[in-house]
């Protein structure tokens, strides 16, 4: 039997699984550098004006951590900067794709139930990477025919959407090599999240501190240095080429030598018996959420941090620019531009913190699929402490992460204007004032794994709605109506003397509706669902 017999037939299945997931993120991801070129043609129609960009904005070393160098000042150059930060994205959503359908397949039992038919030993991986591939090429081809609409030469938009969907490929890749490395899929994304954070770690070190080659060493500083729209370097692109191959080298060998459901680095043994810690259900779900809490903690940390130090910068960038200046009060709500742009862009930061909420409250549907809450609610444990705990995640995690981002960002910014004990408060105010929002997103994945459990993953929908309307929708004057779909365009400007809290009440009243219809609904399903 050939070793890729079944292949087909996995791809199939996994198009079949994801075939809401999937077009999200590449429709998504896809779409946003097309509004991101719309608006620097209309806020920054002359040359001049893109200059005074570059000049106080582009070139800010804040700014260059997170979103990478900009080559020149034309429209595609300064959307090509702009856009940096959707390859770590795009590296992140292609790195889980993969180890969700080798890892994660392998640790739930389903790849040895598919290994008994007529399937080849490399045919999960190899179906894995070639949807996940696919994907990516498919991301890049539809970024380039946007960013050609919006009339930006097409050499340059094929350039960018090429680094940007390679940047996707080598991480897809990277997770499927870590899949084969621990015999859990926990393990496994912590090594392919730890792998993509070296690297952006390398990227900016060597954009902000002039040592770049730093850059080379990432994959993530491949994609500025194609030089989109700015004499595109072409043989750059052959860089994530060859590191994918390389990478796909070593992990068939290892995917083939390995025995089904092992890793190649053996498992460290736990203790003998448990610790009082884990006697009840909140020291089981701290458990398995204590990890996912740190790095999303870790990284709105580290988020905040770059944020506020180019706050200021920002600010400056848009002096004299009334239209632009217009619109980043709507979205930040704040007089004084830079603490708009902190408003604008904390908004965002709480539209990442409802991505955790989802998450956090979409680990109970994983526990039921992969039969482990069955046995545990078969002891004294009822149902009503087992969601209870849970749900401790779901609702305090998106507060302590967006308290970590609010009070690094005031940190930072006040450390720029010389006042950190004024801005501490503030900031922390502003990232707080999300939190309800965010509990609204939350509440729907309750309520969606109550009454539909199979549907529950259309909570990650309605959060890519809230990131297209929060990113496009003020650009593009969308009908108000459409606007206030997301929770997000109901939270207060607290940066505003006159704001008043009855939106957060009505958010939050909104959010326990949803957690507790979907609480009644789970009570009376059969779980695990047939």
């Amino acid at each position: 039997m050939s070793a890729l017999a079944g292949t087909r037939h996995l791809v199939r299945l996994i198009l079949r699984r994801d075939r809401v997931l999937l077009p999200l993120w590449v429709l998504l991801l896809g779409v946003l550098p097309m509004s991101y070129a719309t608006s620097f043609a209309e806020f920054y129609p002359t040359a001049a004006e893109r200059a005074a960009y570059v000049a106080g904005t582009g070139s800010n070393p804040s700014i260059v951590a997170l979103l990478g160098p900009v080559h020149g000042d034309s429209i595609g150059a300064l959307t090509a900067q702009r856009g940096g930060f959707l390859s770590l994205v795009i590296g992140l959503a292609s790195l889980l794709t993969v180890i969700r359908h080798t890892r994660t397949e392998e640790e739930a039992g389903r790849r040895e139930l598919l290994g008994a038919t007529v399937l080849g030993r490399h045919a999960g991986l190899t179906a894995a990477l070639a949807v996940t591939y696919a994907a990516n090429l498919l991301l890049g081809l539809l970024t380039a025919a946007g960013l050609s609409a919006t009339g930006l030469p097409a050499a340059g938009s094929l350039a960018y959407g090429l680094s940007a969907a390679l940047v996707g490929v080598v991480f897809a890749t990277v997770g499927g090599l870590t899949a084969q490395l621990t015999e859990a899929a926990g393990g496994a994304r912590g090594i392919g999240v730890t792998v993509l954070g070296v690297a952006f770690v390398l990227r900016l070190a060597g954009d902000t501190a002039e040592r770049d080659w730093l850059s080379w060493l990432s994959p993530l500083g491949w994609a500025p240095r194609v030089r989109a729209f700015a004499g595109e370097q072409w043989w750059v692109l052959a860089l994530p080429v060859a590191l994918s191959v390389l990478l796909a080298v070593v992990a068939y060998p290892v995917s083939a030598r390995r025995d089904l459901g092992a890793g190649l680095l053996p498992p460290r043994l736990g203790p003998a018996a448990a610790g009082p810690a884990l006697a009840g259900p909140l020291g089981l779900a701290w458990r398995l959420h204590r990890g996912q809490l740190l790095g999303w903690s870790v990284g709105f940390g580290l988020l905040g941090l770059i944020l506020g130090g180019a706050a200021e910068a920002a600010g400056k960038a848009v002096e004299g620019n009334a239209q632009l200046a217009e619109i980043m009060a709507r979205l930040g709500g704040a007089d004084a531009l830079a603490e708009a742009y902190l408003g604008a862009t904390l908004g965002f930061v709480g539209l990442a913190a409802a991505g955790y909420g989802i998450q956090a409250a979409l680990r109970m549907r994983s526990e039921e699929t992969a039969g482990r809450a069955e046995p545990l609610l078969a002891t004294g444990v009822s149902r009503s402490r087992w969601v209870a705990s849970h749900l401790v995640f779901a609702l305090v995690g998106p507060v302590v992460v967006l308290a970590v981002a609010g009070l690094c960002t005031g940190a930072a910014y006040g450390a720029s204007v010389g006042d950190v004990p004024g801005q501490l408060p503030r900031m922390l105010g502003v990232a707080l004032a999300q939190v309800p929002a965010a509990w609204v997103l939350a509440g729907l994945a309750v309520l969606l794994y109550g009454l539909l459990p199979r549907f529950a993953g259309a909570a990650w929908a309605a959060l890519a709605l809230c990131v297209l309307l929060g990113q496009v929708g003020a650009v593009l004057e969308l009908s108000q109506w459409l606007m206030d779909l997301s929770p997000f365009t109901h939270t207060p400007q607290v940066l505003h003397d006159d704001w008043v809290a009855t939106p957060l009440l009505a958010l939050t009243a909104l959010a326990l509706l949803l957690t507790t219809t979907g609480l009644t609904a789970l009570r009376r399903r059969d779980l695990p669902t047939p």
